[in-house]
């Protein structure tokens, strides 16, 4: 997946229209499903039960999961929603491959 926790994306499709051009943070990737939580998207309302005495139920709005085919990262250097290539860059570490913005060329790691 070319999305990973931490990166700035931007919603281009999906159920939720309200969302679409809208730009969040992500909280968590799940590779194995291709599915991703971004900040403040795709908000669901769970019904929680009290587990414990004390403790309050009720209504809980939280992030919902969006497929990543619904995402597009933003460049933190041009600041635009691009695609995402890939290249080769030799380091301390030896050869490591990053990512690279198809838009400005610049590295996104």
């Amino acid at each position: 997946m070319n999305i990973k926790k931490g990166d700035n994306v931007m919603v281009i499709a999906g159920n939720n229209v309200k969302d679409v051009g809208r730009t969040g943070k992500v909280l968590a990737v799940f590779p194995d499903k291709q599915r991703v939580l971004v900040q403040g998207r795709a908000m669901v309302i769970r019904h929680t039960k009290p587990r414990q005495q004390g403790e309050q139920g009720g209504r809980i709005e939280k992030e919902g999961s969006i497929h990543v085919s619904n995402l597009m990262l933003v460049c933190p250097s041009c600041k635009k929603p691009t695609r995402v290539g890939h290249a080769f860059v030799e380091g301390k570490d030896g050869i490591k491959k990053v990512r690279v913005c198809k838009k400005c060329g610049k590295n996104i790691d």
